[in-house]
């Protein structure tokens, strides 16, 4: 995907007020906790629902997956070299080829009129519905990334289940009469956390140098690739499978020029693929991005991607100067439906008759093109991808919403303009009728959901395991640590007398929410929110004055809001990434604390916390200490839980979830890691959609979340309509 288009209202503290020499439960139970912190070196008929939100009330609350220790990623053997894969009989003649600037299928002139549709963005429930419709709107292709860090979560841990089931949705591709173009990087831009590239690339030391002919860099490549290529070759279009392309990298030109990097991800493609597949590029329709991301000589095919609404054919005019003779059907490999969307921004909107209109120039003069995107979906957990400006610090979060304004909704809804602008437009060009058109699916609303505070994070530290807490002198990454996505507890101490009040981080990535106890009579122990520091508006906290008989605890939780996936700030490690200085003082000796939550790709397993936010068991004490205080709104990172039952099965239908009210947090249905949601801050429209379509007991469920700005319960409503209203008159 091509990525160039370029006040919070806190609620009130609370705090304990025992005065008293006697430290708080909270400070005896940090102190607990720390205390065993060892020291590591490190460079039927009912179905109930149940909903965990993870939410810090109008301040960010983050929890999420912890990845144990990164093992050396150097290789035990050098990986073997790279084998032609076994050669297989042509099934039946089939052929897919280029000759004389067209595409042929067994022969025949072939018009690709595709669009992407991304099975990691779709639950697999949903894949066969969402390709009907794909079909529908009268596609014939299909095109998917395929993300390495979906399925290499951990170095040598590969996933290929569950929403990972990367050859299942292929074949189910190949059921419904879909040709595939299969786009498996290693890079994917695609709005996705660092371009589909695993976070654990950026713990390697020496630094890895991404998209280059790096050495290191390469063997990881090699070594993925050694496992993917093997499992899509039985279903290239010449053997009977759907894949009629596979795609180099993904516009490289507008990052590079790196020629050895290119040609070695060709040779590793064709050693495993063979020589018959057609391979190809994608990059902007410009000559410099052209000249940089092309690969003549390795008989690459160059295709184009440009802003809809640019004229398409002078830019296919520019494409063949890039191809050999006769090897040049015009394709713009991503047509663009709409745009995405950061979070603050409006939703990003294109006329449907406008687009519908650039998509005939192209058809009518038989052009291919895929629509990107045909289908959005939903960056579910933590995946989102990011984008910056000029600076780094200038950071553009992508929302958890992969909507993209496509002619199908993130929802699966086809009635819409776009769909029907874009429909009228492919049939005149379809050489057979177009399937009929499924009906939107039904959707129910649910009435209210009452969530209870059932913890506070400061309280659970001590359920953790200490072997998981690191300590070094200065803060490190969170990769460094092992902490691939979500949230890192960073916590240090100081002597009031000693420093100053003000407290800078210079480098933060991305959000960092600031608290400090002391077990004074002035605070009884509880941690005090004292502000946020964030990577694009970073800025000195002033620290209140606590008179402490002892040091003052420091607590600073930061969030991974989405690795950059785009541009030349790529390497974008998380956490605090410089010295913490405190009244211009360095402060050092520091402890790293993970909060488990698994991720989008990993089979739930549920830690002690996760047990208490669900059961919502928890010591009587804190149990009293969280009733006591349940009036009031806090700033402290806090656990809600609330449970639905719907009586019967066939009562189960596509619902929208409304966060009206709440602040910034996680979303987990079932155990589901549903992703971000954010309301408050950071928004310039009234409410926004965030699809969170979730599988659960044999049925889809299918909550939509909604931002508001009053308080009021999560409400599953039954259409877009009644956003904003009460759940009771829906």
């Amino acid at each position: 995907m091509h990525s160039e288009r370029e006040s919070e209202s806190d609620g009130t503290t609370s705090t304990a007020t025992t005065r008293g020499p006697r430290e708080s439960t909270t400070t005896m139970t940090v102190k607990r906790a720390m205390a065993t912190m060892r020291r590591r070196s490190t460079a039927t008929t009912n179905t109930t629902l149940f909903l965990t939100v993870l939410i810090s009330l109008l301040a960010f609350l983050g929890f999420v997956p912890v990845f144990a220790p990164l093992p050396s990623l150097a290789f035990r053997n050098p990986p073997p070299p790279p084998h032609h894969r076994h050669r297989h009989n042509n099934v039946n003649g089939r052929k897919f080829e280029i000759e004389d600037d067209m595409f042929r299928k067994d022969g025949e002139p072939f018009q690709i009129i595709g669009g992407d549709l991304h099975y990691f963005r779709i639950l697999p429930q949903h894949w066969e519905d969402r390709l009907l419709r794909a079909k529908a709107l009268g596609l014939n292709t299909i095109q998917t990334y395929v993300p390495w860090n979906l399925h290499e979560p951990k170095p040598g841990k590969l996933v290929f289940s569950g929403i990972a089931d990367l050859v299942s949705f292929l074949k189910l591709c190949q059921k419904l009469d879909l040709l595939v173009m299969l786009r498996p990087g290693p890079y994917i831009c695609a709005e996705w956390d660092l371009g589909g590239f695993p976070a654990w690339l950026l713990a390697k030391k020496p630094a890895l140098k991404l998209r280059s002919s790096d050495r290191a860099y390469l063997q990881l490549v090699e070594r993925w690739w050694g496992v993917l290529l093997p499992k899509i070759a039985p279903l290239l279009y010449d053997i009977g499978g759907p894949i009629v392309m596979v795609q180099i990298e993904n516009e490289f030109g507008s990052y590079g020029d790196d020629k050895e990097y290119l040609h070695h991800l060709v040779t590793l493609a064709r050693a495993h693929l063979g020589k018959d597949i057609i391979l190809y590029t994608t990059d902007g329709g410009t000559r410099e991005t052209l000249m940089k991301g092309t690969n003549r000589g390795d008989a690459v095919f160059a295709a184009v991607d440009f802003s809809t609404g640019d004229e398409p054919w002078p830019i296919f005019k520019l494409q063949k100067q890039f191809n050999a003779p006769g090897k040049s059907p015009p394709l713009s490999s991503e047509f663009y439906t709409g745009w995405l969307t950061h979070w603050g921004e409006k939703i990003a909107k294109t006329d449907a008759d406008f687009t519908a209109s650039y998509l005939e120039k192209i058809l009518s003069q038989n052009g291919s093109a895929v629509l990107y995107m045909a289908h959005g979906g939903t960056n579910f957990g933590f995946y989102n991808g990011a984008n910056t400006g000029n600076t780094e610090s200038d950071y553009q979060p992508d929302l958890t919403s992969y909507d993209y304004d496509a002619p199908i909704k993130e929802s699966g809804d086809v009635d819409n303009p776009k769909f029907k602008a874009i429909r009228r437009v492919v049939e005149k060009f379809s050489p057979a009728s177009l399937p009929s058109v499924l009906p939107d699916n039904e959707k129910a609303g649910f009435g209210p959901i009452q969530l209870q505070k059932t913890a506070l994070l400061f309280d659970l530290l001590n359920m953790l395991d200490p072997a998981d807490v690191v300590e070094s002198e200065n803060p490190l990454s969170m990769e460094s640590v092992g902490q691939m996505f979500g949230f890192l507890l960073y916590v240090s101490e100081f002597g009031g007398k000693d420093y100053g009040s003000s407290l800078l981080i210079s480098k933060v990535h991305d959000r960092a929410q600031v608290f400090i106890s002391c077990p004074t009579e002035d605070n009884s122990g509880r941690p005090t929110y004292v502000g946020t520091i964030e990577r694009w508006s970073n800025r000195a906290l002033s620290l209140p004055n606590f008179r402490c008989g002892s040091n003052i605890s420091l607590f600073v939780l930061v969030e991974n809001m989405g690795r950059v996936n785009y541009g030349p700030y790529m390497f974008d490690e998380k956490g605090i990434l410089s010295s913490v200085y405190l009244g211009g003082k360095v402060l050092r000796g520091w402890k790293m604390i993970p909060v488990p939550f698994h991720n989008l790709n990993e089979v739930p397993k549920i830690s002690p916390i996760l047990e208490v936010a669900y059961s919502g068991l928890i010591k009587a004490s804190a149990r009293k200490k969280l009733e006591h205080n349940a009036g009031n709104i806090t700033k402290e990172p806090a656990f809600y839980v609330g449970r639905f039952s719907i009586d019967k099965v066939n009562q189960v239908k596509d619902t929208y979830l409304s966060f009206s009210g709440w602040g910034k947090g996680i979303a987990f249905v079932n155990e589901f890691n549903l992703g971000r949601f954010w309301p408050v801050k950071f928004f310039l429209i009234s409410y926004m959609q965030l699809s969170l379509i979730v599988y659960c007991y044999g049925v889809v469920i299918g909550p939509f979340a909604v931002f508001w700005t009053s308080m009021r319960p999560l409400c599953p409503c039954s259409n877009p309509s009644s956003w904003g209203k009460s759940c009771g008159h829906i």
